[in-house]
C-alpha cells in the first residue's frame, strides 16, 4: 500500500531525472555518431574528440587553464568564507548583522554589470588577461553564498563544543582549525563544490577578462570551435567538448553528494 502512495513521487522524480539526463545523453551520442560536416562522417567513433584535442592550443592546455582557475577559485573561496562564516557565527561585534546583510545584498547585483569595472580594476593592477585575476573575480562572485553557507554551518555546531575547546586552552584560531572545521566538513564540501562548478562552467567572465587564446578556459574554447568558412559550427566537436566539460562535474557530484546534502541540511540541525 505504501508503495502505491509513493508512486506519484517515483513518477515525478523519474521524469525529472530523464529531463535533466536527456541533454547529456544526447550530447554523448552526438559526439560519437556520424554527422555531415564533422570529422565523424561515417560510423561511430572518436574522430570528433580528435578534432577537439587538436583545436588551436590543444585540449590539454584548455583543461589545464580550467583546472587552475577552478582550483584557485575553490581555494580562495574556502579560505575567505571559512573565516568570514566563523566570525559571523561565533563572535558578537557592532554592526555584525548589518555587515552580513550587505554581504548577502551583493547577490542582488547582476554580476554582468560588474565585469567592466572589474576589467578596468584588474588592468590597473596588472592582472587583466591572467588566470589569477580571473580566479579572484570568480571568487568574489561566490563569496556571498559561501559566507552565508559557512555561517549556518558554524551556527549548527553546539556551543558547548567551542566552549570546551576554550576551557582546554585552545585559542579562537586553534579551536577553528582543530575542533570546528572537522565539524563543518559538509558545509566546506558544499561551498567548494559550488565554487568549482561555477568556475569550471563560467563563460561570460573569461570572455570579458581573457584575451589571449592560449589562456582560455575550456568552456570558452569549446564555444569558439568554429570552422573558418562562413562561421559554420562543427557540432560534432562541440558536443565532444560538452561531454568533456560535463564529466568532471558529474564525477565530483556523485562522489560528494552525501556531504553536499548534509551541508544544505546543516542549517536545520542547530544544536
Amino acid at each position: 500500500m505504501l508503495r502505491f502512495v509513493r508512486m506519484p513521487q517515483y513518477v515525478l522524480t523519474g521524469a525529472l531525472a530523464l529531463l535533466f539526463l536527456f541533454p547529456l545523453v544526447w550530447a554523448s551520442y552526438a559526439s560519437v555518431s556520424p554527422q555531415p560536416g564533422t570529422a565523424q562522417t561515417s560510423g561511430f567513433g572518436f574522430a570528433n574528440y580528435e578534432t577537439l584535442a587538436n583545436y588551436q592550443a590543444g585540449i590539454g592546455q584548455y583543461l589545464l587553464n580550467s583546472t587552475l582557475v577552478s582550483a584557485m577559485t575553490v581555494l580562495f573561496t574556502l579560505g575567505v568564507a571559512t573565516f568570514g562564516g566563523y566570525a559571523f557565527a561565533m563572535f558578537r561585534f557592532p554592526g555584525r548583522n548589518a555587515l552580513f546583510l550587505v554581504t548577502l545584498a551583493i547577490l542582488m547585483v547582476p554580476y554582468a554589470t560588474l565585469l567592466i569595472p572589474l576589467y578596468v580594476l584588474l588592468n590597473q593592477l596588472g592582472l587583466q588577461n591572467s588566470l589569477f585575476g580571473l580566479a579572484l573575480v570568480l571568487t568574489m562572485f561566490q563569496l556571498p553564498f559561501a559566507v552565508f553557507m559557512m555561517r549556518i554551518s558554524f551556527e549548527a555546531i553546539p556551543k558547548d563544543l567551542k566552549e570546551s575547546a576554550e576551557v582546554d586552552g585552545c585559542g579562537s584560531f586553534r579551536a577553528l582549525t582543530h575542533i570546528l572545521m572537522p565539524a563543518v566538513k559538509p558545509g566546506l564540501i558544499t561551498v567548494g563544490l559550488f565554487a568549482f562548478l561555477a568556475a569550471w562552467n563560467d563563460f561570460i567572465t573569461p570572455l570579458v577578462l581573457i584575451s589571449d587564446s592560449e589562456k582560455l578556459p575550456l568552456p570558452l574554447a569549446v564555444a569558439n570551435m568554429r570552422q573558418q568558412v562562413m562561421g559554420i559550427v562543427d557540432y560534432g566537436a562541440t558536443e565532444a567538448g560538452v561531454v568533456v566539460l560535463a564529466l568532471p562535474c558529474i564525477v565530483l557530484f556523485l562522489a560528494l553528494q552525501r556531504h553536499y546534502v548534509r551541508g544544505f541540511m546543516s542549517g536545520a540541525l542547530k544544536g
